[in-house]
């Protein structure tokens, strides 16, 4: 939930680490609970197993219907890691350097933790109101450490509803307090439950419903509960706890003693007084060339994740996109003075008016907090830069390129799929889960019921969005869940509609910021949030965890966490001095910012005022064309010469950075990249065996370490002064917030 703008192109997602065929050769040497021994064949397999070869691979076809799952154990760990990521998360999200702990993180540390409270919890058997139970029901087993991610993988993204309280507190002056606002998360969170349950039997059930990120984890998840021994080898455990040290250790240089390490400009360094080599290499309002960090926080950030976790072929399309992007078409438009671009920075997502000055809300609002048509009119129309205006029309070319591409090279295998999963009998894995209770019709219904008659209450009674839109926000999932689903369930890309559901409601309440932010919510995370809970229902299918089990550490891990994060953001925004601005650096909340300037653009002055006829954005709406178009040449080309490079050409892949620029500072995906080439190539390629076993234990290892020493640097230090010296400053390029126009003025003054 970066930039408000990101294209929702999901490569991998958060319980996905390695790739398919590198983990797969994990699981093939062996393990326990039903999986492949050392020796067994394909052949020796039981002859009934999954007809898709990706499926059988990963996922064993047997299941152990005595191993425990929802036990006390993993109620524990399921609670601690939710509640841990959720404060990590959020805390990070509003720092100018956002991290994200991801899923593989609690795979990684609730396995020994798992494996400790089995050897020293008590084994006495309790009976409560007639149901037996116990502390330790035996060995830690598969399923409760696939359950235990499931929990916490809730907190793995920060709530995207809590961007619309921040900016309602932080810019628009209109707090509705901690009671409205958890009923607001709450709602928009849980809802997708519904979704996510009447979808079930078109998205989990089938087996030709893959859902291919669900298949690495599953690998993953079994590769911890082999029986092999290892001797005197490193454990990923182990590796883990070095690398966590030193990251610790490492932080409190580039966090304390020597910030410039975070912000590396060449071209400043070279030429300090310069404005193109300031506007070129700074990181903050300039396109980051040259510009290199030894920062892991900068490497592995929120808007990249680890660069291990991402196939290097991804990796080079990314890479390739941010170049063209901001490396040749942004400094050949903003020096071409595109759209008077030069009255501001080179990268901002800042607003402004017409003569390059900041855009004062304020100026522009009734009392209500809308629009002033008379006043917007004599104040003058609101501008942005060219940064932000291009990146904007490529996330409206990127949702027509993904679908185009997705029909181009996987549309034959959709719909062969689409229907095996209505005339293919039952797989051995629906068979095997039909051991277990379903999840009621009625459960799904209920919560449906009661969050959204909450949802109609919070935009009624504290005026973010009147109850007919509700309904029209409410359709929009109901609409698009299962069909965007299923692409996601055969291709691994989920088409965004966060830009369509800006459109929709900005032409049908010009004017109104709230109402167009809340209607986002509910009609596009609510969508995001039942595919998010389906495709860990997949998991789950897969693991063979009871579905009742599955849907109480969903719901509980959900609630959990909007809790936690909520409470830390008013936690921060009550006692952070100067949040969300320079003043209070490093809470200046870049993505908060970047959903402030979209609540302006879609809701306050509106999509047909800013991307009308009369707009001097109005070409941007032709990248619509552009997106649809670019995915065909490649096609073709690759149809006539099919060995050719151009067949590692992934289109949408080239518009992923663009979605996070602004607010991303530029020179993450450099370095990001750089990151790539050691981690996911040279140590892949040339020592694979080393890679597939430590590679996801080091970046846990360094996020964590990051994650815990930047909270004990913020706290520490924060009071104490460190001897001022050059490198105690992180900005080497100080004439990169002047936009050309503006420096020329000063310079001749």
């Amino acid at each position: 939930m970066a930039a408000d703008h990101a294209m929702s192109s999901i490569p991998y997602r958060e319980h996905s680490q390695p790739t398919g065929k590198a983990a797969a050769g994990d699981i093939e040497k062996g393990g326990v609970g039903g999986n492949l021994v050392v020796g067994q064949t394909e052949t020796d397999r039981d002859a009934e197993d999954s007809p898709i070869e990706m499926v059988r691979v990963a996922v064993s076809n047997k299941d152990d219907t005595s191993m425990p799952c929802l036990t006390f154990r993993s109620w524990v760990l399921g609670i601690a890691f939710a509640m841990g990521l959720a404060f990590v998360n959020q805390y990070y999200w509003f720092r100018e350097n956002p991290i994200t702990l991801n899923g593989y993180v609690v795979q990684l540390l609730s396995f020994p933790l798992g494996y400790v409270m089995a050897l020293f919890l008590p084994k006495r058997k309790f009976c409560t109101f007639g149901w037996e139970w116990t502390l330790n029901p035996g060995p830690f087993n598969i399923k409760e450490h696939v359950l235990v991610s499931i929990f916490a993988g809730t907190s793995v993204g920060t709530t995207y509803g809590i961007d619309v309280v921040t900016i309602k507190r932080m810019w628009y002056k209109s707090d509705i307090g901690f009671g409205p606002s958890i009923l607001f998360i709450l709602t928009s969170q849980v809802m997708g439950y519904s979704f996510a349950g009447f979808s079930r039997r078109f998205l989990v059930y089938p087996a030709a419903m893959i859902w291919p990120s669900t298949l690495v984890s599953v690998t993953l998840f079994r590769s911890f509960h082999e029986a092999q021994n290892f001797g005197t080898r490193l454990t990923r455990t182990r590796v883990f706890w070095i690398c966590f040290i030193a990251s610790f250790l490492w932080y409190f240089v580039p966090g304390v003693i020597f910030p410039a390490l975070s912000f590396l400009s060449v071209l400043c360094f070279i030429a300090p007084n310069n404005i193109y080599a300031n506007q070129l290499g700074d990181a903050f309002n300039g396109v980051g060339m040259l510009n290199f960090t030894l920062d892991w926080s900068y490497i592995s950030s929120a808007y990249t994740q680890s660069p291990i976790a991402i196939p290097w072929t991804y990796a080079c399309n990314v890479f390739a996109g941010f170049v063209i992007v901001m490396w040749v078409a942004t400094p050949i438009g903003y020096y071409r003075n595109t759209w008077d671009t030069q009255l501001m920075p080179m990268y901002s997502a800042t607003l402004y008016r017409a003569n390059g000055s900041v855009f004062d809300i304020n100026e522009v609002m009734t009392p209500d907090k809308v629009l002033d048509v008379d006043k917007y009119a004599s104040y003058g129309p609101l501008r942005m830069t060219f940064t932000y205006a291009m990146t904007y029309g490529l996330s409206f070319g990127a949702i027509l390129n993904l679908l185009v591409y997705i029909g181009l090279e996987h549309g034959k295998d959709i719909v062969m799929r689409v229907r095996q999963s209505r005339t293919m009998d039952e797989d051995i894995h629906m068979r095997l889960m039909r051991k277990y209770r379903e999840v009621p019709v009625w459960w799904y219904a209920t919560t449906f019921a009661i969050t959204f008659a909450l949802s109609i209450v919070v935009g009624e009674v504290w005026h973010m969005l009147p109850w007919y839109w509700v309904v029209v926000a409410t359709v929009i999932p109901c609409i698009f869940t299962i069909p965007i689903g299923i692409i996601q369930a055969l291709s691994n890309q989920q088409p965004g509609l966060n830009v369509i559901t800006e459109f929709i409601i900005g032409y049908a309440r010009p004017g109104d910021p709230i109402a167009n932010v809340t209607f986002k919510v509910y009609g596009y995370i609510t969508m995001a949030q039942a595919l998010a809970l389906i495709s860990d229902q997949k998991l789950g299918h897969y693991a063979k965890i009871p579905p009742r089990h599955l849907f109480v550490a969903q719901l509980a891990g959900t609630i959990v966490c909007s809790f936690v994060q909520l409470g830390v953001a008013f936690w921060l925004m009550g006692t952070v001095h100067g949040m969300c601005t320079r003043e209070g650096r490093p809470f200046t909340c870049l993505q908060a910012n970047t959903f402030f300037s979209a609540s302006v653009i879609w809701g306050l002055v509106g999509p047909d005022r800013m991307f009308g006829p009369a707009s001097p954005y109005h070409p941007v709406m032709y990248l619509f064309v552009f997106g649809a178009l670019l995915p065909v040449p490649f096609w073709l080309w690759t149809k006539r010469f099919p060995a050719s490079w151009v067949r590692h050409v992934h289109t949408p892949l080239l518009f992923i950075a663009v979605g996070y620029m602004p607010p991303a500072p530029s020179h993450v995906y450099t370095n990001w990249f750089i990151g790539c080439i050691f981690l996911n190539f040279v140590w892949h390629k040339y020592y694979n065996r080393g890679w597939r076993r430590y590679a996801f234990a080091l970046s846990a290892g360094l996020d964590c370490g990051l994650a815990i020493s930047g909270i004990v640097v913020y706290y520490v230090f924060i009071r104490v002064t460190i001897p001022d010296w050059w490198g105690l400053s992180a900005y080497h390029c100080p004439l990169a917030p002047y936009g050309m126009a503006s420096y020329k003025e000063m310079t001749a003054a």
